[in-house]
């Protein structure tokens, strides 16, 4: 009996011992990969390549665009931010080519209702209701709304010039619009920082967002933009080339460029862009109060909401891109698939 319990002793022993190994070995991986981020990130600071640029706000919130510019707005169960989402957004963004296209669910009335109101009547705004009961995926919503972009280009004999996508809780720059405008010309894909709000009621969970989204906006997305390597679409705050995104539904043989069956379709669009040979941007540019010309949001403040939208990130970016999008490019570009296969 005690021989039999100290052989079991013995391998439980030598089982802890080759996990310890083996989580020190991806410890270190880690460390490594951080303090290799970091020692390009002080480069890129030291030789002015990573510096931001200052812009006045008030010389281009009022420029006009150089072409029709398309926001999506998915919404679900959204009615209590999306009325003044829209509210802020118009009143920042007075441009004449602009167009909001708001998509709800014939079973979500007061999302509706909300979207209705604040609107105000504004001609800009197009409110398209889906002919799905929801909630049905992000990506589903976001080709209704695509779809509906394309009628109405079909309708007005004109295409619009770039698309932009956000989400119902986003709070718009009033220098974002002019600053998306003037970089499309050069690029295919520009993604802006995005700023969490702090949120004084819950400090743990969603402020950390606050945290996680400086070390990715504010260093990692600039080395990944100075590496030319792909950029990850956040989702928000981003703007894709209209006929960018006419390519990438015809590679994937859709009437629509976002894969329902992607969990993360934002990120996947992204590293679409740069595969078809598309120029990304990542911009970080200072308005004159110092302030980031960014798009500020409220993440999940609550344990169950983030859990969720974390697991969706990571299934959809770490396992699924694995095999969905594979390894391509040089080093730089594996570089910054590992980390994000890494999560």
């Amino acid at each position: 009996m005690g021989d039999t319990a100290a052989t079991a002793l013995y391998w439980l022993a030598l089982v802890e011992h080759e996990l310890l190994l083996f989580a020190g070995v991806f410890f270190l991986i880690g460390a490594i990969d951080e303090f290799a981020m970091d020692i390009a990130w002080f480069w890129l600071r030291l030789t002015g390549r990573a510096d931001t640029p200052v812009l006045n706000r008030r010389e281009v919130r009022y420029r006009q665009l150089s072409g029709r510019a398309a926001v999506l707005i998915p919404a679900w169960q959204e009615a209590g931010v999306i009325g003044d989402t829209l509210t802020h957004a118009l009143s920042l963004w007075p441009q004449e080519d602009l167009r909001i296209y708001v998509g709800v669910y014939r079973n979500d009335p007061a999302t509706l209702e909300a979207a209705a109101l604040g609107a105000r009547d504004d001609g800009r705004v197009r409110i398209v209701v889906h002919d799905r009961e929801g909630p049905s995926t992000k990506a589903d919503c976001l080709n209704r709304l695509y779809h509906a972009l394309r009628q109405d280009e079909l309708r007005e004999g004109r295409e619009a010039r770039m698309v932009i996508l956000h989400d119902a809780e986003d709070m718009v720059d009033a220098a974002a619009l002019s600053l998306l405008d003037r970089a499309i010309g050069t690029a295919q894909f520009v993604q802006l920082p995005v700023l969490p709000m702090p949120q004084r009621s819950s400090r743990w969970v969603g402020s950390h967002y606050c945290e996680e989204f400086a070390e990715a906006h504010g260093k990692a997305m600039v080395v990944r933009n100075a590496l030319g390597a792909s950029l990850p679409a956040a989702g928000v705050g981003c703007a894709f080339g209209r006929r960018m995104l006419a390519q990438i539904a015809f590679r994937a043989g859709r009437d629509a460029p976002f894969d329902e069956d992607s969990l993360t379709e934002d990120y996947e669009l992204g590293v679409k862009v740069a595969a078809l040979g598309g120029r990304s941007r990542f911009l970080r540019v200072r308005g004159e109060d110092g302030q980031l010309i960014a798009t500020r949001a409220y993440f999940p403040g609550q344990l169950g909401p983030a859990v969720r939208q974390k697991a969706r990130w990571m299934h959809g970016i770490a396992l699924q891109g694995w095999d969905r999008l594979g390894w391509t490019g040089g080093p730089g570009e594996w570089w910054m698939r590992l980390r994000d296969r890494r999560g």
